[in-house]
C-alpha cells in the first residue's frame, strides 16, 4: 500500500480499488487524472479567484482540452462516403448501415469519451426500408424492425452515458416510428432523442413521439424553424439539447453561476455595470486560451481522420458561454415577494440581465469561432450535480413552479438568448398520459410564441429526465444501495436527485 501519497495519486488510488466504478469507468477517469497533471493553460490572477470561487466553472474539461467538448459529424456524408481509415465502404443494405454507424460511434471523441451525437438517425436508416422485394437489399418490416431495436440496446449498452444523443424529424417517416415503437418497449436511458418539431411534422408522428414521452422522457421537442433561422437547416441537438452546426461542434462549454456572482455583488447597479462586464471579459480570455491550446497546439484538425475526411470541418466550430442561476440571481436583488416565476418584476429584471448579458458576451471575437462569425453562443446550462439552491440555465426553481400556462409564459420570455441550447421540464400525471393532444397544443402555442425547446414525462416513469440528460430511477436505487451500474450518468443523477430536488418537481394535469 502506497504511502504519503499526493492528493492526485490518492484519487488515482481511490479510482483503481473501487468496487462501484466499472472497468471502463476507471480506465476514463484515470485518462482525467492524467490530464489533469498537466497545468498549461495561461489564465489571469482574475480568472483563478472567479473559478476558485466557484463563479466561473470549466464544467471537468480538464487542464489539458486535447479535443473538442461536443463534436457533430456529419453522418450524412459517411452514409454516401464511407471512410478510408476505418475502411467501410458505403452501405447497401440497412444491416450494412447499422453496422457502419456502430464502427463509426466507437471513434468519434468528445468531452465523455463517447459521441454526444449519433445523427438523425430516422433520415440516416430510411433509405434502407421499404425496399422492394425483388431489390437484392430488401429487408421486411418486422424484420428492420428487429435490426432497430437492436441498433438502439447496442447503443444503450456500449455507449454507457446519457449525454449521447440522436435526432428524429421534423418529417414522418417509417423508421422514426419504428424507433419510437422500439424505445416505448425497450424503456433504455440512452441515448437521449430530439424531435425536430415543425409544420412539416405530421399530427400522427407528433402524438406518437409524445407517448413514448411520457414512458421514456424522449423525444423531447425542438423548435425546428426558430433553429433553422439560426443554423440552417444542417444543425442537430446534442447533448443534452444543445444546438450546433452539423459536421462541426463546440471547443468548449464553460459556465457563469450568476448566483455566486450576485451574492458578491453589494448591489444590483453594480452587479449590472461592472461585476457582469468584468467576470464576462475574464471568462472568454479563459475560454480563449482553451480553445487556442485545441487548435493550436494539439493540432486537432490536422490529425484527426474525421476532419480529413470532412466529417467534420474548423469552418463549422463555435463555442458556448454556458451560464445557470438566473433564478437566484434575480431573488437576490428583488424583495421576496416579487420570485422569479411569480412577478412581472422579477422577469423584467431576469430580461435586464440577459440583456446585459448578451451585449457583453458579444463584444468578443474569436478566430476560431468560424461557425457563428467570431461570436460565442449562450448556453443556459443544465447545472451539475453537486449544484445546490442554483438553479438551471433560465428555469424557475423546482417547487415553485407556477401554473403550467404560467410558466411556459415564463420561459418564452428567455429562449430566444440561446441558440446554443435552452430547455424546460414538464412532469405530467396519468390524466394527461390519456390526453397526448394536450400536451401537443401546449407544445404548438409555446412554439409559435418563442419558446425553443420542451421536455417532458409522465410522472410513473422510471426513465426521467434530470436537468438535460435521462437517467432511470431504478438505476439511481440500484447506485444508493452500493451496486455498481453500468452507465456513468447514473452518478450525476443520484447527485442531482440528492441536491436538486428533481424528484420534487410539481406533477402536471389539465388544471394545473
Amino acid at each position: 500500500m502506497l504511502k504519503n501519497r499526493t492528493p492526485m495519486q490518492s484519487e488515482i488510488y481511490e479510482t483503481i480499488t473501487s468496487d462501484i466504478l466499472t472497468y471502463e469507468m476507471k480506465v476514463n477517469t484515470l485518462a482525467k487524472h492524467a490530464e489533469n497533471a498537466l497545468d498549461i493553460l495561461e489564465m489571469s490572477d482574475a480568472v483563478k479567484t472567479y473559478r476558485a470561487a466557484g463563479i466561473i466553472c470549466d464544467l471537468y474539461e480538464g487542464s489539458a482540452p486535447y479535443r473538442p467538448r461536443y463534436i457533430v459529424p456529419d453522418y450524412e456524408k459517411f452514409m454516401k462516403q464511407g471512410s478510408a481509415f476505418l475502411k467501410i465502404e458505403p452501405a447497401k443494405s440497412l444491416y450494412d448501415a447499422i453496422n457502419n454507424l456502430q464502427i463509426l460511434y466507437r471513434h468519434v471523441p468528445s468531452i465523455t469519451t463517447f459521441p454526444v451525437y449519433i445523427g438523425n438517425i430516422d433520415l440516416l436508416l430510411e433509405p434502407y426500408i421499404g425496399l422492394e422485394k425483388n431489390d437484392p437489399n430488401y429487408v421486411s418490416d418486422e424484420a428492420a424492425y428487429e435490426a432497430i431495436k437492436r441498433f438502439l440496446i447496442y447503443i444503450d449498452r456500449t455507449i454507457t452515458d446519457s449525454f449521447c444523443h440522436a435526432n428524429i424529424g421534423p418529417k414522418a417517416t417509417q423508421t422514426g416510428y419504428m424507433i419510437l415503437k422500439a424505445e416505448r418497449e425497450l424503456q433504455d436511458s440512452i441515448p437521449n432523442i430530439t424531435l425536430k418539431y415543425s409544420a412539416e411534422t405530421s399530427q400522427e408522428f407528433a402524438i406518437d413521439a409524445i407517448k413514448t414521452g411520457m414512458i421514456t422522457a424522449k423525444p423531447s421537442f425542438a423548435n425546428h424553424d426558430m433553429f433553422a433561422s439560426e443554423f440552417g437547416e444542417h444543425y442537430a441537438i446534442v447533448s443534452c439539447y444543445n444546438g450546433l452546426p452539423i459536421g462541426g461542434g463546440s471547443y468548449t462549454l464553460a459556465r457563469l453561476v450568476l448566483s455566486r456572482l450576485a451574492e458578491k455583488t453589494t448591489n444590483l447597479e453594480t452587479f449590472l455595470n461592472e461585476s457582469l462586464p468584468d467576470v464576462v471579459a475574464q471568462m472568454v480570455q479563459y475560454m480563449d486560451e482553451r480553445i487556442r491550446f485545441i487548435v493550436e497546439e494539439v493540432g486537432f484538425f490536422g490529425h484527426h481522420f474525421l476532419s480529413k475526411e470532412g466529417l467534420l470541418d474548423y469552418e463549422n466550430f463555435t463555442a458556448m458561454f454556458g451560464m445557470v442561476g438566473l433564478a437566484e440571481a434575480v431573488n437576490h436583488f428583488m424583495p421576496e415577494v416579487e420570485r422569479f416565476g411569480h412577478s412581472e418584476k422579477a422577469e423584467a429584471l431576469g430580461v435586464k440581465i440577459m440583456e446585459v448579458l448578451q451585449a457583453e458576451v458579444n463584444k468578443y471575437d474569436n478566430p476560431h469561432l468560424k461557425a457563428t462569425k467570431g461570436h460565442y453562443l449562450l448556453h443556459a446550462q443544465v447545472g451539475i450535480d453537486t449544484d445546490i439552491g442554483i438553479s438551471p440555465g433560465v428555469r424557475i426553481p423546482i417547487g415553485e413552479e407556477p401554473p403550467i400556462y404560467e410558466h411556459i409564459f415564463n420561459a418564452q420570455k428567455f429562449h430566444k438568448y440561446f441558440p446554443s441550447g435552452v430547455g424546460d421540464i414538464f412532469t405530467f400525471d396519468q390524466t394527461v398520459a390519456k390526453n397526448p393532444e394536450y400536451v401537443l397544443n401546449l407544445i404548438k402555442g409555446a412554439f409559435k410564441n418563442g419558446m425553443r425547446y420542451i421536455s417532458f414525462y409522465g410522472d410513473d416513469a422510471d426513465v426521467i429526465r434530470i436537468t438535460g440528460y435521462l437517467v432511470k430511477k431504478s438505476e439511481i436505487e440500484k447506485l444508493s444501495r452500493g451496486e455498481m451500474v453500468l452507465r456513468d450518468t447514473v452518478v450525476l443523477g443520484k447527485g442531482a436527485v440528492d441536491n436538486a430536488k428533481i424528484y420534487e418537481r410539481k406533477v402536471r394535469n389539465e388544471s394545473n
